[in-house]
């Protein structure tokens, strides 16, 4: 029988040392690919570490190497389709690679997040993945002063020193805008919810657009604090037909929001796209066999994931990535609900 860590319960790298007959230097070499152990040797450890169910410890090989495996990926949600479409991205790239994706939830709270990087940072990962830059001063200075390469998604700045992956939010609100008013749309609606500065971006984007035509109005704006679902969208498209009754579209800032809108037109009786045209943003799952079919813009989720965490792979082997700020495109999804 191995003789386990009296600590921990723990097959141990000494453990399978004795079992293969071999150094415990020779064994690690033989586990982590060490350029000087044969293929026999290599396949003899591995049978003994099969055999005895080892599992490495993480901590205690970045403890020895100096060097973590970990990567905090800090994201505001995961009941969003968005952030889960963004995460399993990092993880196709980053495990592969050796790394352990860490998830964070900072709920859009950025005390929260402060608190998840104190956390995390004091472990000494070795990158961090963190969403847009909306954070405390506090949460700033301990990326800054931690000496851990960071990557930002979901947007995008030239600022110096500074990596990150992501699309124009107030660009893409703008595109879906002029969508609706080559439509013939005069009286549009912006119903937002989860106010983040991404969702303001967007708000940005749809007030220049409806300026520039000259039919801005700031009373067809309805923000709303609360986090985003369907039931919340159904509510904002009662409150702007019984409010502005003269509205004949609404452009809500993510599509669970315009799902509920499109629910709550069909209870009320309102004609989706005639009467009033509805459009969303994310093109999340199932927003194409909504009744009728949702138009959205796509957002770049999984291409920002990936892009990211390459990125981030790059600044931990110590290179310098070729692009500091990628900007990648969005694409509008026009369908009968516009």
């Amino acid at each position: 029988m191995p003789r386990k860590s009296r600590s921990t319960g723990r097959i141990t790298l000494d453990d399978v040392a004795r079992e293969a007959g071999v150094s415990r230097i020779t064994a690690s070499r033989a586990l982590h690919g060490g350029r000087v152990v044969g293929a026999e040797l290599v396949a003899r450890v591995q049978q003994a570490a099969d055999k005895l169910g080892y599992v490495p410890d993480p901590a205690a090989r970045a403890l020895a190497s100096a060097r973590s495996t970990q990567v905090p990926v800090l994201v505001p949600l995961l009941s969003n389709a968005l952030f889960v479409d963004l995460l399993e991205a990092v993880h196709r790239v980053l495990f592969p690679a050796g790394f352990q994706p860490m998830i964070g939830v900072t709920h859009y709270d950025p005390a929260e997040e402060e608190l998840l990087l104190r956390n995390y940072l004091a472990h000494r990962p070795a990158g961090l993945l963190v969403t847009g830059f909306d954070r405390t001063e506090a949460a700033r200075q301990l990326i800054a002063q931690s000496g851990v390469p960071c990557v930002y998604l979901m947007e995008t700045t030239d600022a110096p020193g500074v990596h990150c992956v992501g699309f124009s939010q107030l660009e893409a609100g703008a595109a879906m805008t002029e969508h609706l008013l080559s439509r013939g749309r005069r009286r549009i609606a912006f119903a937002a919810a989860q106010l983040d500065p991404r969702t303001l971006l967007r708000a940005e984007g749809y007030r220049r657009t409806l300026q520039k035509a000259g039919c801005y109005d700031s009373r067809l704006e309805l923000l709303c604090p609360e986090r985003s679902s369907i039931a919340l969208g159904a509510r904002l498209l009662e409150e702007l037909v019984s409010t502005r009754p003269d509205i004949d579209a609404v452009f809500f800032n993510n599509d669970d929001l315009a799902q509920g809108g499109l629910l709550a037109a069909h209870r009320l009786g309102i004609k989706v796209p005639e009467r009033i045209a509805i459009a969303g943003f994310n093109d999340l799952a199932g927003s194409d066999q909504m009744l009728p079919p949702l138009s959205s813009v796509h957002t770049p989720r999984a291409e920002i994931g990936d892009q990211g965490a390459r990125t981030l792979l790059q600044l931990m082997s110590g290179q310098t990535p070729a692009q500091a700020s990628i900007e990648l495109a969005f694409q509008l999804v026009i369908r009968d609900s516009s």
